[in-house]
């Protein structure tokens, strides 16, 4: 699968609105066939840094999100509202699924 974890910077005055903001995006995102996850998160450090970790079933479904129309509106929509460019991890990873942290296990 397609790991990714990116940080969206987003403006303060934008910040508590950017779950609807993204919300369009988000939702197609996950509707596509090939799309595993797609979560944000809010950073506890800073108010205005929300996290997106989403991940893709291979190579063919992380191409087709990006060639998708909703990716393209999202580029064009969302930097508004961004006070940088978000920053970005991305790796192929050997699995389809999320893994139990064995350190932290729950009888």
């Amino acid at each position: 699968m397609i790991f990714i974890t990116a940080k969206f910077p987003v403006r303060p005055e934008h910040a508590e609105a950017w779950p609807e903001i993204s919300r369009a995006f988000t939702e197609a995102t996950r509707a596509e066939e090939g799309c595993l996850w797609f979560d944000w998160s809010r950073s506890l450090d800073d108010r205005n840094e929300y996290v997106l970790v989403e991940a893709f079933r291979d190579d063919a479904a992380g191409a087709a999100h990006v060639g998708s129309e909703h990716f393209r509106t999202a580029t064009q929509e969302l930097p508004q509202y961004l006070s940088a460019t978000p920053k970005i991890v991305s790796q192929s990873v050997d699995q389809s699924d999320w893994s139990e942290l064995g350190e932290l296990s729950v009888d």
